[in-house]
């Protein structure tokens, strides 16, 4: 009995940790157009860790949306230890582990639109670095997005073993 629970547990992480790897690219998607970046909120941010960073990150749980393409949708806020704060208006593509920034947010003129960013893998640029761990950590489950906004807020804002236990 001990070994069938040991093999199914193997095979249940061995899915788990093939599920989490991105796929290739579906030649037939296509973007729907990224609505407008929301208001930028401070006041209720959560709290994103990202290791060996000087910058304090954080996610506006009201901005957060998954919408019918596929992509999960959020406004990121860092802010610096000088209180310097910089906001992105970003969107990540689970399935494929790339994100792009649709919006920079700038004191003087608010929302400025980004019109030439790339899709960029999470894996292989340092600026992602937080984009990253907010795939890890809420926005994404395997390759695919996470259930809804309320859920990534949820899980955002959650231990790691609440996650793990409440899926």
């Amino acid at each position: 009995m001990r070994r069938t629970r040991v093999c199914v547990l193997a095979l249940a992480l061995a899915a788990g940790a093939a599920q989490a790897q991105p796929t290739a690219p579906d030649p037939d998607w296509k973007e729907a157009q990224a609505p407008p970046p929301p208001v930028l909120q401070t006041d209720r941010l959560i709290r994103i860790d990202v290791p060996e960073s000087a910058l304090r990150f954080g996610v506006d749980p009201a901005s957060i949306a998954v919408t019918s393409d596929g992509i999960v949708r959020y406004v990121v806020v860092a802010a610096s230890s000088t209180g310097v704060v910089n906001a992105l208006y970003e969107g990540i593509r689970c399935n494929t582990g790339e994100v792009r920034v649709y919006a920079r947010h700038n004191p003087d003129r608010g929302w400025v639109q980004v019109t030439d960013s790339p899709w960029r893998s999470l894996y292989e640029t340092r600026p992602s670095r937080h984009s990253l761990v907010i795939a890890r950590t809420g926005a994404c489950v395997g390759g695919a997005p996470n259930q809804s906004a309320t859920q990534i807020v949820r899980d955002l804002g959650g231990s790691v073993n609440w996650r793990f236990w409440n899926k």
